[in-house]
């Protein structure tokens, strides 16, 4: 993170060089400069994310794989970018949830009316869709945080920062959720629920007309929760040994998508898959191979309306899962967590 005073520095060589097209000779001349010192400013800034580049990709969409998903997952809508196997690997540079971020965010720019409610949890395809966002139209959208703040670091990532960011863009007021995300135990969850404005924000967020979430792998390699130091290795593997694929805005689940039972459940300041299930639309962005079996979760938890994904994760999701599916076994997934969850 750089200090307001470099922060200030580097958006004005920004600016000099990328709205009003000044060379790097010319701002150095102008700042008292060498070139090289404006180069590495330049880096810095977009390292430091004081100047974003957006390009904006075509959305070539696999229409095949969008009607089997929504056929075989009982969803409203999915979106499956046309995608190579290397964009959404690990050793990738992001490119590929940079490309999917645009996708949703262009969905979601079609969606929005004035006066509605959005409510956002925190992960990095959702800091890529909000990054991506331009309205459309004149709306004013008020924006709800979901799940409880973890903001030292990966601030940028943090459900607050991204709640501030959308409502700039869509002019609405926002709420925001004055918690850390994971406290030490069900009884102080219980306490900081309780409170006045914090009950509100949450209940503003169960009420709301849109959720964006983020699905979340279990492996230590692919979670935030480690480098935000909410989780160790592992308490994630125990959690994977016990039956939990990942989790949904902050609640674990298992295959068959019914909330993982645990304490850590319990210990979670966010909106509850059964309130999530009451949004009237819950969008969610994730793929990738190491996110399959907790995208497959989601899938099956009956959370989710909108999925954006990718060609080669949807035709994955479609193998493993679609013949399960069937009507039957939702009623009886869904009923079986409507039972696991009144117990909680």
């Amino acid at each position: 993170m750089v200090d307001e005073l470099q922060h200030d520095l580097l958006a004005e060589i920004a600016s000099l060089y990328y709205e009003q097209e000044l060379s790097q000779s010319e701002i150095g001349e102008r700042l008292g400069l060498s070139r090289v010192k404006v180069y590495r400013l330049l880096k810095k800034a977009k390292e430091e994310r004081v100047v974003e580049i957006t390009i904006n990709w075509p959305m070539d969409r696999d229409g095949s794989l969008e009607e089997a998903l929504c056929r075989n997952f009982g969803l409203d809508r999915a979106l499956v970018l046309k995608s190579a196997p290397q964009d959404f690997a690990r050793s990738g540079n992001g490119l590929g949830l940079r490309r999917l971020g645009q996708m949703a965010a262009r969905y979601l720019a079609t969606i929005l009316q004035d006066g509605m409610t959005l409510a956002v949890c925190l992960g990095r395809s959702s800091y890529e869709v909000i990054n991506a966002f331009h309205a459309g139209k004149s709306v004013h959208v008020n924006v709800a945080q979901a799940m409880g703040s973890i903001p030292f670091a990966i601030p940028e990532l943090d459900s607050a920062s991204l709640a501030r960011q959308l409502a700039r863009k869509l002019g609405g007021q926002i709420l925001l959720l004055s918690s850390p995300l994971i406290v030490n135990s069900p009884e102080a969850a219980a306490l900081l629920r309780a409170q006045p404005a914090i009950e509100r924000t949450l209940r503003v967020a169960r009420n709301a007309d849109i959720a964006l979430v983020g699905i979340g792998g279990i492996s230590p390699e692919t979670t935030h929760y480690i480098e935000a130091e909410l989780m160790t290795a592992e308490q994630l593997r125990n959690l994977e040994a016990e039956g939990a694929v990942g989790d949904i805005g902050g609640q674990f689940i298992e295959a068959t998508g019914a909330l993982h039972p645990c304490t850590l459940n319990q210990c979670v300041i966010s909106l509850t898959l059964d309130e999530l299930r009451s949004v009237p639309n819950t969008i969610a962005v994730a793929a990738g191979p190491a996110k399959v079996k907790a995208i497959l979760g989601a899938l099956r938890s009956g959370v989710l309306n909108v999925l954006c994904t990718d060609q080669q994760t949807a035709a994955e999701l479609v193998r493993l899962g679609g013949a399960e599916t069937t009507p039957s076994a939702w009623g009886a997934v869904l009923a079986g967590q409507a039972i696991g969850e009144s117990d909680e």
